[in-house]
């Protein structure tokens, strides 16, 4: 398996191991009630958001260690060429998501509905260019 294809299923992990928590957690609340700030809802995320740097830089050094040469190799073309596109198809969603929440939902929602729609849109974003990496390997392989 690729050095990049490890560090997309890191990436994949560590948002699903962190973020699914955070997202089932305040699904299940009323924030429309509260006034912003959220304190609650801001530790939450703030724990899902160390907690994921912390998976990856614990996998990323477990993975540079065990693979040394691999993680020092640059870009070939098809690393690049897999980049780009996932890149693409992750924008996209991304875009889609931000058009949602800025400029429809304001109209039908308020507060940490917004500001949670727009996470979730970010993390989905992530996982579709992280997936759309693991795929392009995964084809290729």
């Amino acid at each position: 398996m690729p050095y990049r294809e490890k560090i997309a299923w890191l990436s994949l992990l560590a948002m699903a191991l962190t973020f699914t928590p955070y997202f089932v957690i305040t699904a299940g609340e009323h924030p429309a009630s509260e006034a912003l700030p959220n304190l609650r809802q801001l530790w939450l995320y703030g724990i899902a958001a160390v907690a994921r740097v912390a998976i990856l830089g614990i996998g990323w050094l477990a993975l540079r260690l065990g693979a040394r040469e691999d993680a020092r190799m640059p870009m070939d073309e098809r690393d690049r060429a897999i980049a780009g596109r996932a890149a693409t198809w992750g924008y996209g969603v991304l875009m889609a998501g931000m058009i949602l929440t800025g400029v429809v939902m304001p109209f039908t929602s308020n507060g940490w509905t917004i500001v949670n729609a727009a996470l979730a849109m970010i993390v989905a974003a992530e996982v579709v260019r992280y997936g759309a990496v693991v795929l392009s390997y995964r084809r290729h392989a």
